[in-house]
């Protein structure tokens, strides 16, 4: 059978989309590639023509969640976002509930700290471009300083939404998420020569 023009490398993104989903809702280790394959509508055997490992696929959907999710903050920035409005976007009830369409970081952290190293470098360079774009948020943009604070911010967003996302208690998960607010804003409106651990 012959395919259109473009057709691998739609089906190839649409695997990379499920999968991508079915990593941050059940987690990396419990997603296994039958169960990606199946929801993607298509046969184990199709797997192999994209991907050579489920490895390699973890990659790629790392690379591209976090690029999404840079491209998102990007399209903000252009829009006329501050970092308090960057901030509440992220800590927000919906991001809560949406642990699949959200961020890989909050979904995942554990499980990428335990893959190979070339998995990890991925998420790192993945990383670097999303807090460099928070960072541009920031007072002091374009400062060493402005990239440490982002990262600790970003460190802290992702930790309140992991610790927000473990408590049954929808009204107790939404004052951990405001406390979270609170406490980056508090570091994103430190004057950059202020006595500040991330100086």
């Amino acid at each position: 059978m012959r395919f259109e023009k473009g057709h691998k490398a739609a089906t190839r993104r649409h695997i990379v989309d499920v999968a991508s989903k079915c990593f941050r809702r059940d987690g990396v280790s419990a997603a296994g590639i039958a169960g990606i394959m199946g929801e993607a509508g298509l046969t184990n055997g199709a797997f192999y023509a994209h991907f050579e490992s489920k490895e390699a696929l973890v990659r790629e959907t790392l690379a591209s969640a976090l690029a999404d999710q840079q491209h998102r903050l990007d399209e903000e920035q252009r829009t006329g976002i501050d970092i308090e409005g960057a901030i509440r976007r992220y800590l927000n009830r919906a991001h809560l509930e949406d642990p699949a369409g959200g961020c890989p970081s909050a979904a995942l952290l554990p499980e990428i700290a335990r893959q190979p190293v070339s998995t990890r470098q991925t998420y790192e360079e993945g990383l670097r471009g999303y807090v460099s774009a928070l960072a541009a948020l920031l007072p002091d943009a374009g400062s060493a300083a402005s990239v440490r604070r982002a990262t600790a911010i970003f460190g802290l967003m992702v930790g309140t939404l992991q610790f927000a996302r473990a408590v049954p208690d929808t009204a107790e998960a939404e004052q951990i998420l405001e406390g979270g607010v609170e406490a980056a804003l508090q570091l994103a409106r430190t004057p950059s020569g202020s006595r500040s651990p991330f100086k």
